[in-house]
């Protein structure tokens, strides 16, 4: 019997994923992931063990749990310890809140897809106090499995991947490299726009202008502004200054800004403060607080929980 054709070969696959091509930052994680293994396998080599520092991983880099978050995420996923005495009463307090506001009483029902509403009212309770005040509503959280997630998910509604309206999305060199493969994903295309390494790796708005006046000459358009502070890799703190050029910018160039925040508590340089793009956009007034389209984005991946 003839061997019958695949009903799937690479010709089927979308052609915007066909056509990615894997970071150089991929190709060195393959190998790590290959030399360690050999090590394993008692293959003699100049050292002992492959350190990873590829991705913010705290726990996969020794980090400890945090007791308490622990403690009520299995309280809450098996409900009997509540009534043990292996929990304090802090933990029984907040597992017993969290489930309560659960359709149920489960955590295994279904809720709002952009998260339980009691969960998001406390993430804006946390941004008002993170701003000092400046107001955060409910309705505007969305809550996700990693911002890797909350990235796609923003990208998927803002890219478009055909004609001269096909999406460009201002992207900084060095950059989080899993965003470039959302963008490419989508089938928008990445404009690149570089930090300054002698300044510390400020961002300019010289290099901004430059990267928008390059993309016009794409036959695409650009409607998308990525910004990462603290920065990733690269670990610079822009200033309130900075970022008020920044939202101007998107301002006058009519772009959308996404503010990956995700490393805002891992701030520790003299002289550094992290300002959260929402909160400077609110304090620059209703000229640019009603005008400028932002969405920022935070985990509990990174800083003092490490999940």
């Amino acid at each position: 019997m003839a061997a019958q054709r695949k009903t799937v070969t690479l010709l089927e696959v979308n052609p915007t994923i066909r056509n990615m091509k894997l970071p150089a930052k991929g190709v060195l994680v393959s190998r790590a992931a290959e030399i360690t293994q050999e090590l394993q396998q008692g293959v003699p080599k100049p050292f002992k063990e492959v350190i990873s520092v590829h991705y913010g991983d705290g726990h996969a880099m020794g980090m400890k749990p945090i007791t308490f978050i622990r403690q009520v995420m299995a309280a809450c996923f098996y409900p009997e310890l509540l009534d043990s005495e292996q929990l304090p009463d802090d933990v029984k307090s907040r597992a017993k809140i969290l489930l309560q506001k659960c359709d149920g009483g489960s955590i295994g029902s279904y809720c709002d897809s952009s998260g339980l509403l009691h969960v998001r009212h406390s993430v804006s309770r946390y941004i008002e106090r993170r701003d000092r005040g400046v107001p955060c509503d409910p309705g505007d959280i969305y809550i996700t499995g990693g911002a890797q997630r909350a990235l796609q998910l923003v990208l998927k509604m803002l890219v478009h991947s055909e004609g001269h309206s096909k999406t460009g999305v201002l992207v900084p060199v060095p950059s989080y490299t899993r965003f470039n493969n959302a963008v490419q994903e989508q089938g928008g295309v990445i404009l690149p726009y570089h930090l300054s390494e002698e300044q510390g790796w400020e961002l300019e708005i010289e290099e901004l202008q430059r990267a928008l006046r390059t993309a016009r000459g794409q036959q695409c358009s650009p409607r998308v502004l990525y910004v990462i502070n603290p920065g990733n890799p690269t670990g610079q703190v822009q200033s309130r200054k900075s970022i008020e050029e920044v939202i101007r910018f998107a301002a006058e160039e009519k772009l959308f800004l996404m503010a990956d925040e995700v490393y805002q508590d891992n701030v520790f340089g003299d002289d550094c403060e992290f300002l959260s793009y929402k909160k400077v956009l609110f304090e620059m007034g209703p000229e640019y607080f009603h005008s400028v389209e932002l969405t920022s984005f935070n985990s509990i991946s990174k800083g003092f929980a490490g999940e």
